[in-house]
């Protein structure tokens, strides 16, 4: 089983950093078909073979999932498109 753990500080106020995670656990559901909802500050999202959470903090955003054998080989592909968001949404770590 792959893992994927990303992290990236912001000076965002903590409104404007949830709206961010929104609109990447959004394109997630849409480019990997994730489901996902909101416990308190942080997002869990699954999938068949995907589990993972996304927690905002005052200060970071992190992202951890867990991929099934299956999709281990996409990881590179899933990290890329989630920092590609993150660097988009938050700016370059």
């Amino acid at each position: 089983m792959a893992t994927i753990s990303i992290a990236r500080k912001h000076a965002l106020s903590h409104k404007k950093a949830k709206d961010v995670a929104e609109k990447i656990a959004k394109d997630l559901r849409k480019r990997f078909e994730l489901d996902y909802a909101w416990e308190g500050d942080h997002i869990v999202f699954e999938r068949p073979g995907v589990s993972g959470r996304m927690l905002i903090g005052s200060d970071k955003i992190r992202l951890d999932a867990s991929l099934g054998w299956l999709l281990t080989p996409l990881k590179p592909a899933i990290e890329r498109e989630i920092v590609a968001q993150l660097d988009k949404l938050i700016g370059k770590a």
